[in-house]
């Protein structure tokens, strides 16, 4: 795994925990953060797999646009 997937992967992880921390909160949770984090997470993860295979992307947050990209397309 190259430095760059591998910075994408620590940012996914660092996100999921921070959604999984929002989401289990005894006081107070912020439920919207967590959401937030989640979809960030996805969307670092997708990164790394297309960085993996070469695939070019554009700077963007739209989970629909990276998986019509290969190797997510229909």
């Amino acid at each position: 795994m190259n430095e760059v997937i591998r910075e994408w992967v620590e940012k996914a992880e660092g996100d999921y925990f921070s959604a999984f921390r929002e989401y289990r909160a005894r006081k107070r949770p912020n439920y919207n953060a967590a959401c937030f984090f989640a979809q960030q997470c996805a969307e670092k993860y997708l990164k790394a797999i297309l960085q993996s295979r070469g695939i070019a992307f554009a700077k963007t947050h739209d989970l629909v646009v990276l998986l019509g990209l290969p190797p997510f397309e229909g």
